[in-house]
Order: C-alpha cells, then structure tokens, then sequence
C-alpha cells in the first residue's frame, strides 16, 4: 500500500472518495451504533483533521473573518447524530495496547472493535444475539475468504475434470469485528498484541466466541484490492453499502 501510505494513514485511504474508515463507520451507523472511538497512530493528524473539521468539508458554511465564533454552516449531513472521540494511542502501539488506551472513554460498558481497514456487510443484530447467547468475555467474527488462486480438480488418472475460479477456503479467519464485556480489560495492558496473548488466552479458559460471517468481506491490504474496492463501488453495486 505504499503507494497511498506514504502520505496517509490506510484507513483514510479512498473508496469512491471517501475514507476507508468512513465506510465501515457508515455500515455501523446504519444498524444503530452512533458512537465511536478511534484508535489513531501513524500520521494520526490526517484523521484528527478530517473529522475535526467534518462539517466545513461537507457543508456550505459563512464566516465572518475576525469572529470564528460567528462561523454558520447551512443544511446538514447524514452524520449529524455520529458522537466520535479521536485519540492517539502511539505510533508503535499494538493493537491490544491501543484498545487497553482508549477504555477510559468506553463507559465500562460492552464495545464493538474493528480494525479500520476492511469492509464487510456485518450483520450487527445477529452478531450481538450470538455474542448475548454464548455469554462469553469476548466475540470474533470470522469468515471463510477466497483462494488467491483459481483451483484444478484432476481425477486420478491425471485429467483435468474442471476449473474453480477462487474457490473459498475451508478454514475460518478472523476478519475482526469483536464485541468485548469490559472484563477484556483484564487481558490487555498497553503492549498487548490483541491476537496473540490475549486472545489466546481467551480460548484457553473457553471465554471467545465464533461468530460466522457468510456475507462479504474485504481487506484492503495492497494497493491492488484498494483498486479493486473502488471499481466494485464505481460499478454502483457495493454489497457493503447497507445505508
């Protein structure tokens, strides 16, 4: 991804002009959560600068210079009832320790976590029924991805039967998309690699559960699957735009 990275953060990479991360905040938003914290790092003042001054690069607005207090903005976007709290949470910290840094402003109170470069059409309600169900500390969402390759089935006698473009692969993966009790807390500290120690430890006292995702989903990993997420939303039939 260098060839948009260098610049900027990846979740402020572009899809159809807006953000990555404005997108998987926009499939949240649509199925009731409003309310966000974001983890920043790397060049963390582009995501600082972009929501601080969301209103002025969405809306008309009239200013009278020597007043900025007398700043008017006319009409309204779709995100007027977002609430987001941006916090830098190092530009070295893992993933763990940035979520450990943040749990002063969660309220005590169960979170959703995701990272800020994939999309997915996440059901919400089925993944919080699942996660209520189980009764566990913490919830993944996993899915079952494509092949990087197409696949060719042979018979034994070496003949090729048939072609399959990009099959999906057996096993499961997590795609992230966590809901967490505020007992994670106790698994995290502010060097946590949240997939490694934590999670695994998780598993090891049966307290994580599985939730499967059948739905699309998407990194954005390379430059070329950030191109191919465009194209998808340019051709006017993104499955992740559930708003």
């Amino acid at each position: 991804m260098r060839e948009e990275t260098e610049f900027r953060p990846k979740p402020m990479v572009e899809v159809g002009g807006k953000p990555v991360l404005w997108h998987i905040m926009k499939v949240l938003a649509s199925q009731g959560i409003t309310e966000f914290v974001i983890c920043t790092g790397y060049k963390s003042e582009f995501i600082k600068n972009y929501f601080f001054n969301y209103r002025a690069s969405n809306l008309d607005f009239t200013v009278k210079f020597g007043d900025s207090s007398s700043t008017v903005f006319h009409g309204s976007h779709d995100e007027y009832d977002w609430t987001v709290t941006v916090v830098d949470t190092g530009l070295a910290t893992m993933t763990g320790g940035r979520i450990k840094r943040v749990e002063k402003y969660l309220g005590g109170e169960p979170f959703l976590a995701t990272y800020g470069d994939g999309i997915a059409d996440i059901d919400l309600e089925r993944l919080t029924e699942f996660h209520a169900r189980h009764g566990r500390i913490a919830t993944m969402t996993t899915t079952q991805p494509s092949s990087r390759f197409g696949v060719v089935d042979a018979d034994q006698e070496g003949l090729v039967q048939r072609f399959r473009e990009k099959p999906k692969v057996n096993d499961w993966i997590n795609i992230g998309y966590f809901i967490f009790q505020p007992d994670i807390f106790t698994y995290l500290d502010s060097n946590s690699v949240l997939e490694e120690g934590p999670l695994r430890k998780l598993a090891a006292v049966n307290q994580i559960g599985a939730f499967k995702h059948e739905g699309f989903w998407q990194p954005m990993d390379t430059f070329r699957e950030s191109q191919m997420l465009n194209e998808i939303w340019n051709a006017g039939d993104a499955p992740w735009k559930v708003w």
